[in-house]
């Protein structure tokens, strides 16, 4: 009886109604336009059977692996034009990644001082960009992870949407193609996979076994970028390997997700959208000095301030007029000063907040 729970669900039951509703949700997300949806979907089915008593365990061992997949891809995903692009244009760079951290850090501390959310999870939660990045770190770090992923996707679902909108008003039709990752069988067969792999699983191991915070995913991912750049490796990522990996991921968070998670992400929810929305228009006021003081043209702009994910915001990117290089060296550079600096922020100003007390 060990296999069942208050409501008789066997293992198997709970496992075909997490993978049907996973691709159904996934689906219907994908059909919308939602970025993410390979990862959102799964989560989502998590969260409906979690709150019916119903959740499925996911093994730590397979977690991790999954985790070091998302780095892997993010390593491969960059293009070798990027730090070219970054070096040339530093200064502009600083200063636009400089800005949006710093308003995110401020519009996250303000609510952390509601009280509404528990330790750091405002501060985590209003990281600018690389969500999955921050939702994988922020439990590391003391913060919950389930409500750090109800701000950040729903941040990168409002970003995503208002990019497409600002695409069609500039006149620039937007595809839905990414055409990043290998669907092929011959992809799975390729010695290019079977050195990814090891990547994953060696770079995982090493996260876990040094105790590094979201080692899992960072190591594999650093791993990755250095073995790109040297030429040793080339990186093959199968879409269904993608898919799997993202799947896993989104079950493990959703399947954290109580009735009173839910309850509390609801009573939060006001708050962090006004959040949301603060700081997309602050980060558009950014892109209006860019338009002005650099020249670039507003599509472009845009975009490259956007504080989304950098994934959708460069599908977008590469299926419109704009200067792509540009909008993808500005995204990830702002991703990486997020994963170096998101803890050091976390814990600066969870102190400020405890030292001046709930507003």
């Amino acid at each position: 009886m060990k296999a069942q729970d208050r409501s008789g669900w066997p293992a198997g039951l709970r496992w075909a109604v997490l993978i049907a509703l996973s691709l159904l949700v996934a689906g219907a997300l994908d059909l919308a336009g939602i970025p993410a949806a390979l990862l959102l979907g799964p989560m989502a089915a998590g969260v409906l059977l979690a709150m019916r008593g119903q959740a499925v365990r996911i093994a730590r061992p397979v977690f991790f692996l999954a985790q070091g997949a998302v780095g892997v891809m993010i390593a491969g995903n960059l293009p070798l034009s990027l730090f070219p692009e970054i070096s040339a244009r530093w200064p502009l760079f600083l200063l636009s990644t400089l800005s949006t951290l710093a308003m995110a850090a401020g519009l996250g501390w303000l609510l952390a001082r509601s009280s509404l959310l528990p330790g750091t999870t405002a501060i985590w939660g209003s990281s600018p960009g690389a969500a999955t990045a921050m939702t994988l770190m922020s439990e590391s770090y003391g913060a919950d992870m389930r409500l750090v992923a109800f701000m950040q996707y729903l941040r990168v679902a409002c970003c995503a949407g208002l990019a497409a909108v600002m695409a069609r008003i500039f006149g620039a039709p937007v595809g839905a193609h990414g055409g990043a990752v290998n669907a092929g069988l011959e992809a799975f067969l390729s010695p290019a996979f079977a050195a990814t792999l090891a990547i994953v699983a060696g770079g995982s191991l090493l996260g876990v076994k040094a105790k590094v915070p979201a080692g899992a995913m960072l190591v594999p991912m650093v791993l990755g970028i250095a073995l790109k750049l040297t030429g040793m490796v080339q990186l093959a990522m199968p879409m269904p390997f993608l898919a799997l990996s993202y799947a896993v991921i989104g079950w493990g968070i959703g399947n954290r997700f109580t009735p009173e998670v839910v309850s509390y992400a609801a009573r939060a929810f006001p708050r962090v959208l006004a959040s949301i929305l603060a700081l997309i228009a602050l980060c558009g006021g950014t892109a209006a000095v860019l338009v002005h003081v650099a020249g670039v043209d507003p599509l472009t702009a845009y975009l490259a301030t956007s504080p989304g994910g950098a994934d959708s915001v460069s599908i977008i990117a590469t299926a419109t007029k704009v200067d792509v290089p540009f909008v993808i060296a500005m995204q990830v550079a702002r991703f990486f000063l997020v994963i170096l600096t998101g803890p050091m922020l976390a814990r600066l100003l969870s102190r400020k907040h405890s030292e001046t007390g709930p507003a």
